[in-house]
């Protein structure tokens, strides 16, 4: 089984769209799939994927620990889609016990699938870190926004140190450095990966060897949501100089999806945009990214990419981004040219995108005043 774990450095990067999504389109394609929803501070999958009652949760599941995972496995209306809510209305449940995690994570991975996606929390909180490190090959959502992008890295910082926790283990020499470098915060924000691996190596070799190890396999995917237009795919770049440079991490590029307003509409109709409208950009978007995802999957890579395919695929985005927005105004044209669209209709939708674009401009201000308060603590994003 192919685990799939959907996260994002922040809210509001459309995650658990793409997560919902990809698990059909999947599905779609004759592979059996489980969606489970593993936000548990604020599950709302269901709503996503048009279901209206719920007859099992995560919560529940877990207030009975003998019971078996599958008996909150929901069939869905789709083809080889299966579904496991999460559960919100619990007090507590986003924090739960290294016990609880484990034997959740161990249910889940001995359910049987092709593919289990695993829609995760935001942020970078411990539950969400375990959740997401169970597959070297976790999806990270995010957004051409500044806010977006130095979240995703600082996710990805922190299960970088979270794989480095994980190999030194809790004695010994290089345990004892890594909580030397724990005690002291301010230096956190400067790491520089290389210069800590290097340093490990000298003073524990064979923590050092399983710390190298456990990077070497760790290959996180990258998905940018919510483009306006082929420029902002150039934005995830700095990302990827950036955990290359810091983290010592290549990363693979997925593809890109445009903001569509019509996931809206979709959602309002309790249908997932795949279903809702298959035709759609979004929706082809998302049918291009599991066309790759199965690509790479039967490839006996071991989870390891060389550089040419890592640039091939950051390559391969940008173009996608321009064909996409191509398409994209086409479909305009047509709709005026039918009448379906008005141009009081497009001048409203230009009024709404240029408040978008006001409010944008107000986190870029508020980024940068952020970025001069790093830099002068010695902070390198």
């Amino acid at each position: 089984m192919h685990v799939i774990p959907v996260a994002s450095g922040k809210g509001g990067v459309g995650k658990s769209l793409v997560a919902a999504n990809l698990a059909i389109a999947l599905a779609q394609s004759g592979r059996r799939v489980i969606l489970a929803d593993l936000d548990l501070g604020g599950s709302n999958l269901h709503l996503i994927l048009g279901i209206r009652t719920l007859t099992g949760s995560i919560g529940s599941f877990l207030g009975t620990p003998r019971e078996k995972i599958s008996s909150v496995l929901m069939q869905t209306d789709i083809p080889n889609l299966q579904f496991i809510p999460g559960d919100a209305e619990i007090p507590g449940l986003a924090n739960l016990k290294t016990g609880q995690k484990r034997m959740l994570v161990r249910k889940l991975l001995s359910l049987d699938a092709d593919y289990l996606v695993m829609d995760l929390g935001a942020g970078t909180g411990q539950t969400t870190l375990d959740f997401f490190l169970t597959s070297s090959q976790g999806i990270i959502c995010t957004t051409p926004t500044p806010t977006a992008t130095v979240s995703a890295y600082l996710f990805l910082k922190n299960a970088v140190f979270h794989i480095l926790q994980n190999a030194v283990g809790r004695k010994g020499r290089g345990a004892d450095y890594v909580k030397e470098l724990f005690k002291n915060r301010s230096g956190l924000r400067q790491v520089y990966l290389p210069e800590i691996a290097r340093e490990l190596d000298k003073r524990d070799p064979k923590a050092g060897k399983a710390f190298r190890e456990a990077l070497r396999r760790f290959k996180p995917r990258l998905v940018m949501n919510m483009l306006e237009n082929p420029k902002d795919a150039e934005k995830i770049n700095r990302l990827r100089r950036s955990a290359q440079q810091y983290l010592d991490l290549d990363l693979l590029h997925l593809g890109v999806v445009y903001r569509d307003d019509l996931q809206d509409t979709a959602l309002a109709s309790r249908l997932p945009i795949i279903r809702y409208k298959p035709s759609s950009i979004l929706s082809q978007a998302i049918y291009r990214i599991a066309e790759k995802i199965i690509q790479l999957e039967s490839e006996p890579h071991e989870g390891v990419f060389d550089l040419e395919t890592i640039d091939d695929s950051f390559e391969a985005a940008e173009s996608e981004a321009e064909s996409d927005f191509d398409d994209k105004m086409s479909y305009i044209e047509e709709l005026l040219d039918s009448g379906a669209l008005t141009t009081g209709d497009l001048v409203e939708t230009i009024k709404s995108q240029h408040h978008e674009i006001m409010q944008l401009r107000k986190q870029v201000n508020l980024f940068r005043s952020k970025v001069v308060q790093a830099v002068n603590l010695g902070f390198k994003v």
